[in-house]
């Protein structure tokens, strides 16, 4: 897909990956619109990106907000071509520890925003993609990328909810991939290791060398950027479909 003057859903935009690959969309000459839960970071980023973008505040495990926030974007750009799930909360917890079993209610939240707040945007989009006239090469009508982990595969302590959820979205990529490629949509994961986002700011530069030291080569963290780059691929190149990607340098994380 090309990606000039295409409209770009982002959410979890204002900060760390979703921040990233909002820019990159913009710089490239996408129409993107800024959905995150802290509407100051929406609008910060929206500005960073340019006129052709806009912040918009959504909660994405709140049902009536993500209906609010999408029919917001239809009403400013009239279409959705491109969505993407960066919107995620670790909340981790052992599954039993000093406090007893993990609080429900915490398991429930985490499912909620990284799995089922996924699908609730991807479901609105992919509805306004269906409705694209004049579809593209190959009857391409839309993409859709969730952000999963490598943590759906290799999860540490404490990362029982977190890993459910993201190891939800890549078993919802294949049956959403085929309910809609009859639509000319697309439905890609990407399940990325550890990146140097906002949330290594305040932590010892030695843990972060360490943390980067799993990856085998470059042994480092990944740039956020680069992160923005293999989405960016993804819209661009119409044959990949209905796979997960990783991109973490060759990283096996420890069961620490």
């Amino acid at each position: 897909m090309d990606i000039v003057d295409r409209v770009a859903v982002v959410t979890g935009a204002g900060s760390g990956l979703g921040r990233a690959t909002a820019l990159a969309l913009a710089k490239a000459g996408a129409r993107v619109a800024v959905l995150d839960r802290n509407a100051w970071a929406a609008r910060s980023v929206a500005e960073d990106a340019g006129a052709s973008s806009v912040p918009v505040t959504v909660d994405v495990a709140d049902r009536a907000s993500v209906t609010a926030a999408i029919a917001e974007v239809s009403g400013t750009f009239g279409r959705v071509d491109v969505c993407i799930n960066a919107a995620g909360i670790p909340n981790p917890g052992k599954v039993f520890g000093k406090n007893g079993p993990l609080d429900i209610e915490q398991f429930q939240r985490v499912i909620d925003v990284n799995l089922v707040g996924a699908f609730d945007v991807m479901r609105q989009c992919a509805e306004l993609m269906t409705r694209n006239l004049n579809p593209g090469l190959d009857g391409e009508r839309g993409v859709i990328i969730n952000v999963s982990s490598g943590a759906a595969f290799e999860g540490q302590k404490g990362q029982a909810a977190y890993s459910a959820s993201k190891a939800g979205l890549i078993g919802l990529m294949l049956p959403a991939a085929r309910d809609l490629a009859h639509y000319g949509i697309r439905v890609v994961t990407i399940a990325p290791g550890l990146f140097d986002t906002g949330i290594f700011a305040e932590v010892d530069p030695k843990v972060v060398q360490a943390l980067g030291s799993a990856a085998l080569n470059p042994s480092r963290l990944g740039e956020p950027s680069e992160f923005a780059s293999l989405v960016m691929h993804i819209v661009e190149n119409r044959y990949i479909n209905a796979t997960t990607l990783s991109i973490d340098a060759g990283a096996r994380l420890p069961n620490v």
